[in-house]
């Protein structure tokens, strides 16, 4: 039999099974077959138990594959790999891959836990009298957020080992997290039949649940993550030619949910608004580059970290922050700007390909980390408006109507000479000249301007900082005027 092992309870329950020298059988009295599975196994454990995890779930799964191995002791351990890489990630602070040419690739967090608890509950299947098995599958189900899920398993492990001391602590571990979720000390209501109902990615009450033609119902935003990385039913792997995005919820179930499970369904609202409607006060950051208002911008998003958070803005009010570098500090800029997702195009390899339009300016109060991500508080900035009537509004409106007569000087000499210009950098920037707005609006159409001409960073920082439409149209007339002598010059 493999070695008893100290563990931490539950949540912490990392370590993983050896097999001890000269034996050769695993947990369930299974010869081990070659040689060849036992160095993958020490191999494997070894690189666990020096942070590796991602070598040891590839060498757990190359021994499950050539079945070399008791799969019960591979299952075990590659659940607890599984788990361990979902706490690194999500442990990893976002400022780490925010510097140029260190962005993180792979999977979500999510998505490894989910895979651990496939292994785990093979496990409890193959081993069913093994309190660990338990142990794995409690493990998992916490990390997803399931306590109550987490509460049963280890009352089943209970019945087995009533005086294991691990299984115990774990209980007391997981009734904590469910009075933490709800506090008046009530879980979700457990009705019969209910399991029915409930989601088989997320395991959780369906939320506007879609079902598929084959007959599988699903969480819209658990269907959407699914589809990342294929179009296959998670279920039955049927293939599906449906798009998560239009395809619409079945409103009957939806409406036997709402009615049968207010209490649930209100819960489930709740923790999923929490997630997709921060607030107006709270923005999600993409830290790349600093934008504009009135700026178009295409996005190709490949962190996994980044492809969570675009999914949950999309079932959300389809806006986020965008934020840059400030050149002066080298850290995250203290000003950004709103962006909102126009279109949104998934990729089958997971990548969403993203066409944004910045909207409001913020400065950015405080931030924290989520699932890998920034999470801000904003102070939304605006201009001085000038009094009604006042000197200082006719000033502004002056200045507005002036450098819209320098733009059409400007744009009249970029369309000649874009008939020149091979290389179609002006042709570019008359598309850009579209969506003109009024000069009624004076800051808007000060923004316009400013992204009519490329420009550095600090200056993009500058002008987000401005809260003075005079000097900002003041800086971008001096500009056009500048260009429009000197037109060769900028067509190099």
């Amino acid at each position: 039999m493999a070695r008893t092992q100290e563990f931490i309870p539950v949540v912490g329950e990392q370590d993983v099974d050896d097999l001890l020298p000269g034996e050769g059988v695993g947990v369930g009295g299974v010869p081990y077959l070659l040689q060849e599975g036992i160095e993958l196994l020490k191999r494997g454990n070894h690189a666990f138990r020096t942070g590796k995890f991602e070598e040891a779930i590839e060498a757990y799964t190359t021994a499950l594959k050539a079945q070399a191995v008791d799969p019960s002791v591979l299952l075990s351990n590659r659940c607890a790999a599984y788990c361990r890489l979902s706490e690194q990630l999500r442990n990893i602070p976002a400022a780490v891959s925010e510097a140029p040419g260190s962005a993180l690739f792979g999977q979500d967090p999510m998505s490894h836990v989910q895979l651990g608890l496939r292994d785990a509950e093979k496990l409890v299947k193959l081993q069913s009298t093994w309190p660990k098995a338990y142990l794995r599958k409690a493990t998992a189900q916490t990390l997803l957020e399931q306590y109550e899920e987490a509460h049963e398993t280890i009352l089943s492990g209970l019945e087995i080992d009533p005086a294991n001391s691990l299984l115990q602590a774990g209980l007391s571990e997981v009734a904590t997290h469910i009075q933490g979720a709800h506090p008046n000390g009530r879980g979700r209501r457990k009705l019969e039949h209910s399991d029915d109902l409930d989601c088989t990615l997320c395991l959780k009450l369906l939320y506007n649940p879609i079902t598929t033609p084959c007959g599988h119902s699903f969480c819209r935003s658990c269907l959407l993550q699914a589809l990342d990385h294929g179009n296959k039913c998670p279920m039955c792997r049927t293939v599906l030619f449906v798009s998560p995005k239009t395809y619409p919820i079945s409103v009957t179930l939806n409406n036997i949910i709402q009615q049968n499970f207010q209490e649930e369904y209100q819960e489930r609202k709740t923790e999923m608004d929490a997630i997709t409607l921060a607030g107006n006060d709270i923005l999600p950051l993409f830290v790349m580059d600093t934008v504009l208002p009135m700026q178009h911008v295409a996005l190709n998003i490949f962190e996994p970290r980044y492809r969570l958070m675009v999914r949950r803005i999309m079932e959300g009010n389809r806006r986020m922050g965008m934020v840059g570098i400030d050149p002066e500090t080298g850290a995250v800029a203290d000003v950004a700007c709103e962006v909102e997702i126009s279109e949104c195009e998934p990729v089958p390899d997971g990548r969403f390909l993203l066409e944004v339009l910045g909207r409001r300016r913020f400065r950015i109060i405080e931030t924290w980390d989520q699932d890998g991500y920034r999470i801000a508080k904003v102070q939304w900035l605006q201009d001085v408006i000038p009094a009604p009537g006042s000197p200082e509004q006719k000033e502004v409106y002056r200045m507005a109507r002036t450098a819209a007569e320098v733009v059409n000087t400007f744009l009249t000499r970029a369309q000649d000479a874009a008939r020149k210009d091979y290389h179609g950098r002006l042709r570019e920037l008359l598309n850009q000249s579209e969506g003109r707005p009024n000069i009624s609006d004076p800051e808007c159409f000060s923004f316009w301007i400013a992204n009519l001409l490329p420009r550095r960073t600090a200056e993009r920082l500058q002008f987000l900082r401005l809260t003075d439409t005079r000097e900002r149209l003041n800086q971008e007339i001096l500009r056009l005027n500048m260009v429009s002598t000197d037109q060769g010059c900028y067509i190099q």
